[in-house]
């Protein structure tokens, strides 16, 4: 009879053992990346203001850093230089505001007290030509019978709110003021200072990146700035020779607004003074409207090439997507950053990365390449000029 030992059973694997080594790691790395994007997240909310504040100084002082370098070769210390154009740039955003407001609240005003006789004539005309009976008389009772008094109670009771809103305003815009100057006054001295905790090729990238992003923030703000000043020059000559009220003021919204404010800005300008004129005669208001589409027109096939040709190549659609993302993450004032910021990132792109030509298909094709010719021209003409 064998004396057989019975067969131990494997003893099962411990959770240790059955686990890769490399799962324990990669959790914690989730788990911490998780936690670092918490943080981070906490502290953009938390630190938005300042966030905000810093990026406007940034292109801010990339706008005013050519004419203040222009001043210094010619001998202006850099900090004077800089509150100069800083101060000219101030007075000129003051004068707009008081000619604009001024234009504004007069018009407003005259308007008020000339409703009536704007609701008789407009009934008059309706009846005249809808056949209807309406009386003038009650609707004007009904307009002065608003009780004004209460809304100025209501504006009044909120202003302790907009004094409020108004303090941290001035505050920001003071910080903001004050963080350009020290970049575009002490500019030189800031770029060492980042400069030199980075090896001399690095070094290289950034001043080059830094100097795109000077020449194309810069080429920006002063093309579209000549771009306003065209305009607003063609418009105030147009509305002073047509006796509209307010020209200059007028002249100067249809410049600034066309130009600084991308793809609706034409319209938001152009509305205004043919709003006024309409309130005068409906004949200039259509006038004004024919010229403001007439100059659009010289604008975009004649200066804007020549002026633009150097500064900013965007196409129209990514305009667009630029100035909705600007305006969702900080407002107005990003609305009007986005297109620089997004020519310097397309600037600092083009520069680090390759481009290849483009084969020629036809969804590839550009219209604009091909040569218009009448259908009597012959094309052997064409093929023979083109040959050597």
């Amino acid at each position: 009879m064998d004396d057989a030992s019975p067969v131990s059973e494997p003893a099962a694997p411990s959770a240790r053992e059955t686990m890769p080594p490399w799962v324990p790691r990669a959790i914690a790395l989730f788990l911490g990346g998780v936690v670092g994007i918490l943080v981070v997240r906490w502290l953009i909310a938390e630190l938005q203001t300042l966030i905000f504040i810093l990026l406007v100084s940034l292109f801010l002082s990339f706008a005013l850093e050519p004419a203040v370098n222009w001043l210094s070769g010619r001998g202006v210390r850099r900090g004077l230089a800089t509150g100069l154009v800083m101060f000219g740039g101030f007075i000129a955003f003051v004068g707009f505001i008081v000619l604009i407001g001024s234009a504004l609240f007069t018009q407003i005003s005259e308007f008020i007290e000339e409703l009536p006789d704007y609701i008789d004539d407009a009934v008059a005309q309706t009846n005249d030509w809808f056949g209807t009976e309406l009386d003038p008389d009650e609707l004007i009772e009904e307009v002065q019978s608003q009780d004004y008094q209460e809304v100025a109670t209501n504006l009044a009771g909120s202003a302790v709110d907009v004094g409020i809103s108004a303090v941290g305003v001035l505050f920001n815009l003071f910080t903001i003021a004050l963080f350009t100057f020290y970049m575009v006054a002490d500019g030189p001295h800031f770029r060492r200072s980042v400069l030199q905790f980075l090896p001399p090729d690095r070094q290289e990238r950034v001043v080059s990146g830094w100097e795109l992003a000077i020449e194309k923030t810069g080429g920006y703000i002063y093309s579209r700035g000549l771009l306003a000043l065209l305009s607003a020059v063609a418009t105030t000559i147009m509305l002073e020779v047509m006796g509209v009220p307010y020209a200059l003021a007028l002249g100067l919204w249809t410049g600034l607004i066309s130009q600084f404010i991308p793809t609706i800005g034409t319209y938001l300008a152009g509305a205004l003074p043919v709003l006024v004129a309409l309130l005068e005669d409906p004949v200039d208001a259509a006038i004004v409207l024919g010229f403001i589409v007439l100059y659009q027109q010289v604008e975009n096939y004649v200066f804007a090439p020549k002026i633009t040709a150097r500064t900013m190549d965007l196409h129209p659609a990514v305009a667009f997507g630029t100035v909705i993302g600007g305006a969702a993450l900080f407002g107005a004032v990003g609305a009007l950053l986005a297109l620089p910021a997004a020519a310097v990132i397309q600037a600092i792109g083009s520069t680090y990365f390759d481009r290849h030509d483009v084969i020629d298909t036809a969804i590839t094709r550009d219209p604009k390449a091909r040569r218009w010719r009448p259908s009597w021209w012959p094309r052997r003409a064409e093929a023979s000029s083109s040959a050597p």
